[in-house]
């Protein structure tokens, strides 16, 4: 880790505001520039505070389940499962993360990905989703999919205050437990306000669930001992508005939680898995009469724990920033040139057997890398209708060569009356390096690993009525080259390797989504996704799966909700303890249907209450691991 680098982009990152989500009508994920949403060549997909209140108790990853092309697996099992991001028939270290803008990792995971876990959902003001290759824009590991959380907002009054709590059961399904006690338990205070120039926004969540186990039990067995979930944050943002152009802010926060898990052999076992995280960083915006400059970064500590018969430490680190010019050379015409960073480094430990102490194992000296790139992106909108967005990115790695990536993203606009036929393609390439884990673990690393290269190429129309109606339909086709495998090196003495197979990867599928205003009060949403992958990647990727999400309004004091999903039928694999082989297995597929009814029973008291697989249906989402049943939840939210 570069300290001296480090420490001046701290003192640059004072200068500093809070994220601002756009408009429902607006995107930016995509471009880096607040476009309208018929300009822009990509389909977005945006979950917005108010679906995330219609969703009260529900994590990050369970209400990101419901977007087109996405499945996180792990999302409805215990709340302290492993997750895993699926999206067009790729991996972990495919999707990027970020908060307020900033990429997150982790160093010392396999994949270099973000653990979801560790973010509340009820600190979060929307969620923006674009799939497809990004690199350009966001870098190595951006080949299916960026996914951008936008915390709270701030408050315009001195001092505003929100206090959440839910309630709710956590349990199986009935043919494997028959009590329903409330054992899920989600608290969030949120405190913000603007006085004057200054701002502030300080937040607290905990989140605790008991009652279910990780592994599910044999059906000649009982029930095994439920596996607790228990998540603290907080987080602390301060900022200065020093005029309508120039704010600064900074912020610190604090995650931890702990998760109790079971045996990698279906047996029930007092294992845990601890996760601390410290994070600080910021924001400086300046606009100008032509443009705007922005500055985000973020500096990361994270130590992990695992306390089961194979203990290890973890303590990493990582620093990335991204600061970027979007500069306005005529109506028509916008340019962002940005330089992102990202430097990760990482330090495990052990106990060997028959020792009790741990020693270390890699030291951060050896498992480091530097990521320093610069990027050009081209936005131009014409007069009648089409649109042009197009970059280049330059990838200078520590360890590999330079790699450049690239993208072109048309689309044409058809307008009569209210009503907009947008017509959308791009090409693109990502660019993915090995992680730390796979290139240095004594293990199972690798350093002769080759960085994987992705292209993608979609096709897509989008037909939008106002804001009352729209619909669309994308086609995708990504092929994947040098893809970094898990390989059995010797079956008889269980030596195994990360390597770069010679295979080529290729996946592709249909997204469809619909949105409407059936009358005034009721809307409707759906999703359909189709994804066909090669046999051997297939794993836990279900071909059909779709979302419908129904919404009715009784006035302005009450909502309804019934959502729908279908997950088809799965591939699992599994290590068999017995004969010491891999076995694939078929998951049958599932439905669940879910209700949630809210109430603003005065100004400043909202109550609500739902119910999660109201048909208590038996399903898995991964072999023998255990699922939810049908589950209550209540709660109030409380502002000042």
């Amino acid at each position: 880790m570069k300290k001296l680098f480090f420490t001046g982009c701290v003192f640059v990152s004072l200068f500093a505001t809070a994220q601002q989500a756009e408009p429902l009508d607006t995107v930016l994920l995509d471009t880096k520039i607040p476009l309208a949403r018929k300009n822009s060549g990509k389909v977005i997909s945006k979950i917005t505070k108010e679906q995330l209140e219609a969703r009260p108790g529900a994590s990050v990853a369970e209400v990101l389940n419901e977007v087109s092309g996405i499945e996180i697996n792990g999302a409805r099992s215990n709340d302290g499962q492993n997750l895993a991001y699926y999206v067009r028939g790729g991996r972990n270290r495919q999707v990027v993360i970020m908060v307020d803008g900033v990429q997150l990792n982790d160093p010392s995971q396999i994949a270099n990905d973000y653990d979801l876990r560790l973010i509340p959902a009820n600190a979060i003001e929307e969620i923006e989703v674009l799939k497809g290759a990004s690199s350009v824009l966001y870098g190595s590991g951006a080949a299916t999919a960026v996914i951008n959380i936008t915390t709270k907002k701030t408050s315009e009054k001195d001092i505003a205050a929100t206090f959440t709590s839910t309630l709710g059961s956590n349990r199986p399904t009935e043919t494997e437990a028959k009590n329903s006690k409330f054992e899920t338990f989600t608290n969030n205070v949120n405190v913000s306000g603007t006085l004057n120039k200054f701002f502030y926004n300080a937040n607290f969540s905990n989140r605790y669930t008991d009652g279910l186990s990780a592994v599910a039990a044999p059906a000649d067995s009982t029930r095994f001992e439920s596996d607790v979930f228990d998540r603290f944050n907080t987080r602390l943002n301060l900022g200065y508005k020093f005029s309508d152009s120039i704010t600064i802010s900074q912020f610190v926060s604090v995650d931890k939680y702990k998760a109790d898990f079971d045996d990698f052999d279906y047996t029930d076992a007092n294992n845990q898995s601890i996760t601390e995280q410290i994070k600080t960083g910021g924001h400086f915006e300046w606009k100008y009469k032509n443009g705007t400059y922005v500055f985000n970064d973020s500096y990361q500590w994270i130590d992990r724990e695992i306390v089961s018969g194979f203990p290890s430490k973890f303590e990493s680190e990582s620093y990335s920033l991204d600061t970027y010019l979007n500069h306005r050379f005529t109506n028509n015409f916008q340019a962002v040139l940005g330089l992102n960073v990202n430097l990760s480094e990482f330090t495990s430990f052990t106990i060997p057997f028959g020792e009790t102490t741990f020693v270390e194992q890699v030291h951060a000296d050896t498992a480091n890398f530097d990521i320093i790139d610069p990027y050009l992106n081209l936005v131009y909108i014409t007069d009648f209708g089409l649109n042009l967005n197009a970059g280049v990115r330059a990838n200078i790695h520590s360890v590999y060569d330079t790699n450049v990536v690239y993208h072109f993203n048309p689309s044409y606009n058809i307008n009569f009356g209210n009503n907009t036929v947008k017509i959308l393609g791009s090409y693109s390439t990502a660019y993915i390096t090995p992680s730390l884990f796979q290139l240095y673990d004594p293990q199972f690393g690798n350093e002769e690993l080759m960085p994987e290269d992705n292209r993608t190429i979609e096709g897509g129309v989008e037909f939008s009525s106002g804001k009352n109606f729209r619909v669309s339909a994308v086609y995708f086709n990504r092929n994947e080259e040098n893809f970094v495998d898990f390989v059995t090196i010797d079956p008889e003495n269980f030596i195994s390797q990360y390597q770069n197979i010679d295979e080529t990867f290729e996946s592709s599928g249909v997204e469809v989504e619909i949105f409407g205003k059936i009358v005034e009060n009721l809307t409707a949403s759906a999703n359909y996704t189709n994804t066909q992958t090669d046999e051997r990647f297939a794993l836990r990727i279900p071909e059909h799966k779709a979302n419908v999400a129904i919404k009715y309004t009784l006035g302005k004091r009450a909502t309804m909700g019934l959502s729908y999903q279908y997950v088809g039928e799965r591939e699992d694999r599994f290590f068999n303890p017995e004969t010491f082989e891999n076995e694939t297995i078929a998951l049958e597929s599932f439905s669940l249907l879910n209700f949630n009814i809210s109430g603003q029973i005065s100004k400043n008291l909202r109550l609500f209450a739902g119910i999660s697989n109201i048909l208590d249906t038996e399903y898995e989402e991964i072999y023998r691991f255990q699922t939810r049943g049908r589950n209550v939840l209540a709660g109030f939210e409380l502002k000042f």
